[in-house]
């Protein structure tokens, strides 16, 4: 009974997830642990995503480094840690082939997340994206997983093509998030894009699909600028960890210096331990 209740959650969190994207726009803020899930969701936000670099940057390893056990085991805990709907971060599906997509992507499905973006980067420099018809193809495998899971699981088209050094990247990028729509991705995400024009550019490629947009650093737009554009869902990768590991850097520094200064930007415990005493 707890399976089937568990499976009923998760269903009903990925309808109310895929909900939030039918009008106006909403933040969609990455925490990397279970402490920092649990602190932005006492913030009011009504969903979270994972990042990869975060969560392998609080391992001690580098972004893309966490194999697909390691992944599983933290994008659990991250939705273990809420009643959020989590949208997981699941780089390039992990799967050699469509096959293997469908396989990783129907145990993603199963750690209860709503949704979960899939991207078109190899990981190999030699060859930074996967072919057009491969990527559908692994799209498609995907979708398959998330149209067999309770609910069905919302999908995230990614097109990595500014993040790789595609020569064309923004012509690129929309000529793949229009493929990945018919793939049946439901969210479709150009990372790396930043001008008011490409982003315009982007909506109207994808509309009606909602647009996901990364804002890992200051673009010279606010949250109602960019929703003014016409992006859905804002999400910030891995900058809040960043942030974190750039205080932590600085206060290190201070240490180094045999000053105590920026510890005097600390949130206080006793606020922390009250958080999570009532969480």
């Amino acid at each position: 009974m707890g399976g089937m209740q568990d499976q009923a959650a998760a269903g009903a969190r990925r309808e109310g997830f895929r909900a939030l994207h039918a009008e106006g726009c909403f933040l969609l803020p990455n925490p990397w642990d279970v402490g920092t899930a649990k602190y932005l969701a006492a913030q009011g936000f009504r969903a979270l995503a994972t990042t990869s670099s975060g969560a392998g940057w609080s391992r001690g390893m580098a972004d893309g480094a966490m194999d697909l056990d390691a992944v599983l085991r933290h994008v659990a805990e991250i939705v273990g840690a809420t009643d959020l709907p989590v949208n997981a971060d699941f780089a390039h599906g992990y799967g050699a082939d469509a096959e293997g997509v469908l396989a990783a992507v129907a145990r993603c499905l199963d750690t209860g997340v709503a949704a979960l973006s899939v991207e078109d980067a190899t990981g190999d420099p030699a060859r930074p994206l996967f072919p057009l018809e491969e990527a559908v193809a692994r799209m498609k495998a995907a979708r398959a997983a998330c149209d067999a899971a309770p609910g069905r699981g919302v999908l995230v088209g990614r097109a990595e093509c500014f993040l790789t050094g595609h020569p064309d990247p923004l012509a690129e990028s929309l000529k793949r998030i229009a493929a990945y729509a018919e793939a049946g991705a439901e969210v479709l995400y150009v990372p790396g894009i930043r001008t008011r024009e490409e982003i315009s550019a982007v909506v109207a490629a994808a509309a009606p699909l909602p647009v996901n947009l990364l804002v890992s650093r200051p673009i010279g737009l606010g949250l109602a600028e960019i929703a003014a554009l016409g992006v859905r869902r804002v999400s910030i990768g891995g900058a809040l960890a960043g942030v974190a590991w750039g205080a932590l850097g600085r206060a290190v520094k201070d240490l180094q210096a045999g000053r105590f200064d920026a510890l005097g930007g600390r949130m206080h415990g006793g606020e922390l331990d009250r958080l999570f005493g009532e969480a």
